[in-house]
């Protein structure tokens, strides 16, 4: 009897991995009740030639006459759509919203890409480039900017750069000083895990700055609660196999999105991005300036943010502090970011 119940769970967990693997990634279009497309709504999954590179994009809205608003990304090198399944942002309900896949990660990974060109200052000139692409298509003068953890980096210098082309700038768990946020999280995490000896020798066997400690980051960060999101405690079922089981991508598609996301650390992960300091790059903005964060974010710490945001200078900005978020805001708090950003776009 044992016997086959073991083999009954085997085949179950074979055939949901094959369903998993092999479904058509055709995008979900939007339905009425009566499972009719919306009318003048899009969901999309494209690739457009932007500085040399076929980058891939996915544009959802409910109504293309709404305001556009370009999505960038984390990692760096990993996309975040995939995360809207299981924890939906509803940002489509306001936007026609751009989940853009940057140069060498996800549905823009290509293996002949040069190493060479993955620097912030070409990710920060594709940016400019996809916007004046949205521009045009979508025929809006502005668009909308929101950018999340390592695509704050990005993001916000092209909003510093190009201000005449945005609305707002939204920085979601906005990037700072990289050393000083890593170095608070790990004496946090040694604090936490005061009375869990097995993680706690973990840590005092990885220290921070180690290479053994970047091998159990992620895995500490997340049983704490400070990763991904507040109650996303591992990475495997949260996030791997989020990717790997979502509908809309083709199995081509989700292998891409971990060989882009190899690609983009070794690329981007160098010496100018780890010990960058925002506040000595970025200090006045000409537009609105938002930013998002959550209380049990030590991803990017959300006091760093806090004070970055006092000392910038923007004719508008306001700091969000999220009481039940940790590192995504928008996927674990949906309904307070969309109040704040009806406010904005009125």
């Amino acid at each position: 009897m044992v016997l086959f119940f073991i083999l009954l769970l085997t085949f179950i967990s074979i055939v949901t991995i094959l369903l998993m693997l092999f479904v058509s990634g055709k995008m979900i279009p939007f339905s009425d009740i009566n499972g009719q497309v919306l009318p003048g709504s899009l969901s999309e999954k494209s690739w457009v030639p932007i500085n040399g590179v076929e980058m891939g994009m996915i544009i959802k809205t409910r109504d293309l006459t709404r305001p556009v608003l370009l999505f960038v990304h984390g990692g760096p090198g990993m996309p975040e759509y995939w995360l809207n399944a299981s924890h939906p942002s509803r940002l489509d309900e306001l936007f026609t919203v751009v989940w853009w896949d940057q140069r060498g990660a996800g549905l823009s990974y290509n293996a002949q890409i040069p190493p060479e060109t993955m620097t912030t200052a070409q990710m920060v000139a594709d940016t400019i480039a996809v916007t004046q692409y949205l521009r045009q298509r979508f025929r809006q003068d502005k668009i909308y900017l929101m950018a999340h953890s390592f695509g704050t980096y990005v993001g916000i210098q092209a909003a510093a750069q190009a201000p005449e082309l945005f609305h707002a700038y939204i920085g979601v768990a906005q990037s700072v000083n990289l050393p000083l946020s890593e170095e608070l999280a790990y004496e946090f995490m040694l604090d936490f895990y005061t009375d869990d000896k097995k993680n706690l020798e973990l840590l005092k066997k990885a220290p921070y700055g180690t290479a053994a400690y970047e091998r159990i980051r992620d895995q500490v960060m997340h049983e704490a609660g400070i990763g991904t999101t507040h109650k996303m405690y591992s990475v495997f079922s949260g996030i791997f196999l989020a990717v790997m089981k979502h509908r809309e991508y083709m199995l081509k598609e989700k292998i891409q999105i971990w060989q882009g996301k190899a690609f983009s650390q070794n690329s981007l992960l160098n010496e100018e991005f780890r010990q960058a300091n925002l506040s000595d790059i970025v200090s006045r903005l000409e537009l609105p300036l938002l930013f998002f964060s959550g209380v049990y974010d030590y991803t990017v710490n959300h006091l760093l943010s806090e004070v970055y945001l006092e000392e910038i200078q923007a004719p508008e900005k306001h700091f969000y502090l999220f009481e039940d978020s940790a590192h995504s805001p928008i996927f674990e708090e949906p309904q307070a970011v969309l109040t704040i950003l009806k406010d904005l776009i009125r």
